[in-house]
């Protein structure tokens, strides 16, 4: 829509300079997050590891990343574990991994589902960053 003046003329320059102000608040209100690529185990004791990587999902939050942890989200509307839906819920993560920015890993043990995600994200040239099960970065 082009601002017009009071007396109803056309008047790019102010409505550009209104737009970047506009803008500007915006960018304010609602700061630009990466998304990361929250990758650790959840076979096995998934009890542990489902509490671990909802605490690592608020560790990349409080980093003002926006989290995306697959094997957080897909167990609530999958149902029952099977091959099938492994493969799937494996083919959905790699979906989304190519939209993220990041891949974070947790951790000192490397799953299987974690080889498939951490060789993708390399392949693609997703960056890696390597945490410890505290949050604390591991050099690569």
């Amino acid at each position: 829509m082009m601002y017009r003046n009071h007396e109803g003329y056309p008047d790019p320059t102010a409505g550009a300079a209104l737009a970047r102000i506009e803008q500007e608040e915006y960018r304010q209100r609602c700061p630009f997050m990466p998304l990361v690529y929250i990758c650790s185990p959840y076979q096995g004791d998934v009890e542990h590891n489902t509490q671990a990587a909802q605490r690592y999902s608020r560790f990349a939050l409080e980093n003002k990343r926006l989290p995306i942890a697959p094997h957080l989200l897909f167990p609530q509307f999958m149902g029952a574990e099977t091959d099938a839906t492994r493969e799937l819920a494996l083919h959905m993560g790699m979906i989304l991994l190519t939209k993220c920015h990041e891949l974070w890993y947790f951790g000192d043990r490397i799953s299987e589902g974690m080889k498939l995600e951490l060789n993708r994200a390399r392949w693609r040239g997703i960056p890696v960053r390597h945490f410890n099960e505290n949050c604390e970065e591991v050099a690569i």
